[in-house]
């Protein structure tokens, strides 16, 4: 038997557990977490699991570190600072021990360090990191080498951060165009190539990294990811981006795409969108998944065998999928309904 521990956030207050068991296939609810307002958004630290970091998707917003006990139980809030901005929807802690929160409705943003020794407290140094565009709905960040890559949904950029001189202090060195109209969302990398969905345009695009700061380079591939068969009234928009590489029972690499749709409901629930990656990128197939607005989903175990996602409207709950077919297909293997909706997940095992 083998047992998977896994946390899901939130637009509630609280981060809930589950429990899998991948010989039996049952997912169980193990506890709910209080936390601040709408954990919508959580990550681990990237080398200590009992770490985890959560935003408070609020107006103004906050950013929560918390301690990870046994069976996925959070303690309180070890800290809490202010995001300097409205509804930060994503965080994530970088390779040097400092996180990353991004602000979608104040165009803005901050990469806070944390004390020596200490990774659960936030240092006081972390300047506020303002995007000048017109409209600018930051979205993700990336680290990637010495730069940290910012997905704006407003701008249709990709923003280009470099540390400037201390840890806290980033400047924006440049970015990397998208289509107009497009919305970048997220975004993912492989060797030295960009892949991104598009929130706006229902697409991922494939492109080579530019050289910094501004250099340019052509769209290798440009697909829709909306699938057939959508109802009358349906409002599609792209969310989650995850890819997988080769391993013993998966011989290739796949990008895994989720789709929301925020109008008219299809039966079948939003769809997953599978892409080969060699020799090219290349459509695969749908997958549906009987959810309302897939905005987080989540591989996990020995070889990203698993997929967790939910939905963030509707009553769905949360699913968990096996990869088939060698990655080519996805097979629903098990629905918890007791918690209706969630946004994000982390697996602790």
């Amino acid at each position: 038997m083998v047992n998977f521990t896994i946390l899901a956030g939130g637009y509630t207050s609280f981060v809930a557990s589950y429990l899998f068991n991948s010989d039996t296939n049952a997912l169980t609810l193990l506890n709910q977490s209080p936390t601040g307002a709408n954990p919508s958004w959580i990550s681990l630290h990237p080398t200590n699991k009992s770490i985890l970091y959560a935003v408070n998707e609020d107006s103004p917003g906050a950013l929560q570190s918390f301690l990870v006990g046994k069976n996925g139980l959070l303690s309180n809030p070890i800290d809490t600072i202010s995001s300097q901005g409205n509804s930060p929807a994503f965080t994530t802690p970088l390779s040097t021990g400092q996180v990353a929160i991004m602000n979608y409705d104040t165009g803005n943003g901050m990469i806070v360090p944390t004390e020596p020794h200490n990774p659960l407290e936030f240092s006081s140094n972390h300047p506020l990191i303002t995007f000048n565009a017109p409209v600018s709905h930051p979205h993700m960040a990336l680290e990637h080498g010495s730069e940290v890559f910012v997905p704006d949904l407003g701008a249709d950029k990709i923003w280009r951060l470099v540390e400037d001189g201390a840890p806290g202090k980033f400047r924006i060195q440049g970015q990397i165009e998208q289509p107009k109209g497009s919305g970048p969302r997220h975004i993912a990398t492989r060797g030295n190539m960009l892949f991104t969905v598009h929130e706006l345009a229902s697409t991922l695009t494939q492109q080579l990294i530019p050289p910094a700061p501004n250099g340019t380079t052509p769209l290798i591939a440009n697909f829709s990811i909306l699938p057939p068969g959508l109802p009358q009234g349906s409002a599609m928009a792209g969310a989650e981006i995850l890819i997988t590489e080769p391993s013993p029972h998966f011989p290739e690499p796949f990008v895994y795409v989720s789709n929301r749709n925020t109008g008219v409901q299809d039966p079948r629930g939003d769809a997953i969108a599978i892409f080969r990656i060699e020799p090219k990128l290349s459509l695969v197939g749908f997958v549906y998944t009987g959810l309302d607005q897939i905005r987080g989903m989540q591989l996990g175990g020995p070889e990203k065998e698993f997929l967790i996602a939910s939905g963030v409207a509707g009553n769905g709950g949360v699913i968990m999928l096996k990869r088939t077919e060698g990655g080519r297909n996805l097979t629903l293997l098990t629905r918890n309904l007791e918690v209706p909706t969630r946004t994000s997940f982390v697996w602790l095992d």
